[in-house]
């Protein structure tokens, strides 16, 4: 035990005490979005809008990520990821606390479109800190630590969240929240310092100045929004099955998504030691992430017993720590100087656009064609992500060929 325990610890040697920190103000950060978990059941609640107008907040929630991230990537690039980071940290925290005060449909959808705004500067410019503050070798390690803080934050949030509405009501979780946003933001400015980005693989191949005149990038943002139109219904369909079809209750659901989250904080960062350690290449990593999240939803149809949404979790799991690690350092990888931001945000809305239409998709399959017919449809979305790893993967053997002749 003394033995596993220390190779689990030796994971996290060498990385920086600068991400460290990073990792802790982002902990900070995404704990202090306690308030998402609850915001349909407060506008319909305390607010009273209908079903409709909840739809459309909700909407704007998402247009204003995608907004945000694409805003942030600009402004990384233009004013650097540090003044990026402070202005949406401490920005969105002045927002959450104003948020007790819009109590109309208008003022309501308008307030959370610039919230999101401001709040999800925060991505693009967090993941071109990490090439600051992280060495190469660390890189994919350090991407990790920072998922594992996002990981955390999300568990722990709605916990203090319904605690902070118990016995301060809304107007509190309000408070708090925009409270913990600050304390992340002076958290920034007092341990952290600005650092000069690392260009990791520049000198490689003559890549366009454009994110979206880089062809293998491309090839990588379609994969990755397939990807996640798959892994997202984790958040919305699943549960839904478990509860219709197997007649799990909510505490059982509970313990079944919460092995995610488990597996995640235990394993992810021994497996990706391990994988950084392997002879294989980021990409190919991406593809066999991608098939095991595929193959989650098949074993759902395939195996007909209850142990399939065990497999099914595990499979989906071990893709997700696969793929979201390496496709985040192959993004940054792909990036040069004075891009690296845009590169991050277009990196970022890919997971926002699968955000907004993946939950959709897959509650509309299954409404019309049941969730059989739903799983083989989101199988078949993984298949076509894979086909675009692979068009990756023949990009960039491509560069590579063309590089040595030129040398």
């Amino acid at each position: 035990m003394r033995k596993l325990l220390f190779n689990y610890i030796n994971t996290f040697q060498g990385l920086s005490l600068d991400v460290w920190w990073l990792a802790l103000i982002t902990l900070v950060n995404r704990a202090g979005t306690m308030v998402v978990p609850f915001l349909s059941l407060y506008l319909t609640t305390s607010l009273g809008f209908t079903f409709s107008e909840v739809g459309w907040v909700m909407s704007l929630f998402g247009l204003g990520s995608v907004v945000g991230s694409w805003l942030g990537g600009i402004l990384t690039d233009k004013i650097g990821y540090y003044k990026v980071t402070v202005i949406s940290l401490l920005a969105s925290g002045v927002f959450f606390v104003a948020f007790q005060f819009m109590t109309t449909f208008v003022a309501f959808g308008v307030g959370v479109f610039v919230l999101m705004l401001l709040a999800d500067m925060f991505r693009p410019a967090v993941l071109v800190a990490l090439s600051a503050y992280s060495t190469p070798e660390n890189m994919t390690r350090s991407v990790t630590l920072i998922r594992l803080a996002i990981n955390l934050g999300f568990s722990v949030g709605p916990t203090l969240g319904g605690l902070i509405i118990f016995t301060l009501g809304y107007d509190g979780l309000f408070l708090v929240d925009g409270i913990a946003s600050i304390i992340a933001g002076i958290l920034l400015l007092n341990i952290l310092v600005a650092k000069n980005t690392k260009i990791f693989d520049n000198k490689k191949v003559n890549r366009p100045s454009k994110a979206y005149e880089d062809k293998a990038f491309l090839f990588l943002l379609a994969a990755m929004t397939l990807f996640g139109v798959t892994f997202f219904q984790l958040l919305s369909t699943l549960p839904l099955f478990y509860k219709d079809i197997h007649h799990l209750t909510e505490g059982e659901i509970g313990l079944l998504l919460g092995l995610n989250g488990f597996i995640i904080f235990i394993f992810e960062m021994p497996l990706i030691k391990w994988l950084e350690n392997s002879k294989n290449s980021f990409s190919k990593l991406i593809l066999f992430g991608v098939l095991l999240t595929g193959s989650s939803f098949l074993a759902l149809n395939l195996i007909g017993w209850i142990g399939a949404l065990y497999i099914g979790m595990i499979l989906i799991t071990i893709g997700e720590m696969i793929v979201f690690p390496f496709s985040n350092s192959l993004a940054l990888i792909r990036s040069k100087e004075g891009n690296q931001g845009q590169y991050m945000a277009y990196y970022s809305i890919s997971f926002s656009l699968a955000h907004i239409f993946g939950h959709r998709v897959g509650m509309n399959l299954v409404s019309n064609v049941g969730f059989t017919s739903t799983w083989y449809v989101i199988s078949f979305l993984a298949a076509l992500s894979i086909l675009f790893v692979l068009l990756l993967i023949r990009e960039l053997k491509l560069e590579k060929s063309i590089k040595s002749i030129e040398l």
